[in-house]
């Protein structure tokens, strides 16, 4: 029993984090119908910059729940003024173009990220485990957990559901909702398309950055950490369906499970199990396990 109850909690800790930076994939591509294949290297800028927040709280003797709260500031602010910067400064000028030139624009930002990181922070592993240490350790059902793990998952879901809420439920997000479905009818009805592309994107970016902050004091940073982030992201909002916040949710699910039942059961098939699914999923249902509605035009 408690074999199985372990693979279910590694499985929901591991879909937390890769949630949270699937719902900024998904959210950038449902705004703005661009594949980010830079999402990765915003995931691994959010994790260097939390080590480093981390590292300088320890460095002058502040307290660790000092230092994790600084951590998640210091990324969310970086993480908005850079994708404020990069939809204003480059992306904006590639809109209307075909989709493949988008796409290239993004890899070549992925590379220029990549390189940045190097630059800055080097290519040994960087470690900042003092948040990690912070919550102590969890007994639950007679299993001993890391606090810092179990926590991931509440704030997951917290993440979650502010997002949807915020679509559904607030101004701002039916004028996001409106851009999505039909943006040449948001414009006639006066809608600025190019303000929410910008909000949109920068906060795709946050999303990203925040979850590389929340798994950085359990993982060593080092260059190919984007890579590894953004092959799973992928594959979780294909499952769940391009631009679904709900999708996003049931694919991380899958493939936090998934990948927890193979590291457990037959380690050797873990990265296999994941393609499995995806290929499963897009047999029956091309589009995602949920497609977005799209507005019928007249």
């Amino acid at each position: 029993m408690n074999f199985f109850l372990t693979i279910i909690l590694d499985g929901l800790i591991e879909a937390s984090w890769l949630f949270v930076v699937a719902l900024g994939l998904t959210l950038v591509f449902g705004v703005l119908k661009i594949l980010n294949i830079a999402h990765g290297s915003f995931y691994a800028l959010g994790a260097y910059v939390a080590a480093t927040t981390v590292t300088l709280a320890a460095a002058h003797s502040l307290p660790p729940a000092f230092g994790f709260v600084a951590m998640l500031i210091t990324v969310a602010l970086i993480a908005s003024i850079v994708g404020f910067l990069l939809e204003r400064g480059l992306f904006k000028l590639f809109y209307g173009r075909d989709e493949v030139v988008l796409l290239l624009v993004t890899y070549a930002v992925f590379l220029i990220l990549e390189d940045t990181t190097k630059l800055i922070w080097g290519v040994n592993p960087i470690y900042a485990t003092q948040p990690y240490e912070l919550f102590g350790n969890v007994e639950f059902a007679g299993l001993y957990y890391v606090g810092y793990d179990l926590l991931l998952i509440p704030a997951a879901a917290a993440i979650g559901f502010a997002v949807w809420f915020g679509l559904n439920r607030t101004v701002m997000g039916k004028i996001v909702l409106a851009v999505i479905h039909n943006e040449e009818m948001s414009v006639s009805m006066g809608v600025r398309v190019n303000r929410v592309y910008a909000a949109a994107f920068a906060f795709g970016v946050l999303l990203a950055a925040l979850a590389g902050a929340l798994t950085a004091p359990k993982i060593s940073m080092q260059p190919g950490l984007s890579s590894d982030v953004i092959i799973l992201s992928f594959a979780i909002v294909v499952i769940g369906g391009l631009g679904s916040v709900e999708g996003a949710a049931v694919g991380a699910l899958l493939v936090g499970l998934a990948r927890s039942a193979s590291v457990h059961l037959m380690p050797q098939i873990e990265l296999f199990m994941i393609y499995v699914i995806m290929a499963a999923v897009l047999l029956f249902r091309p589009e995602g396990l949920f497609k977005r509605e799209t507005a019928r035009r007249i």
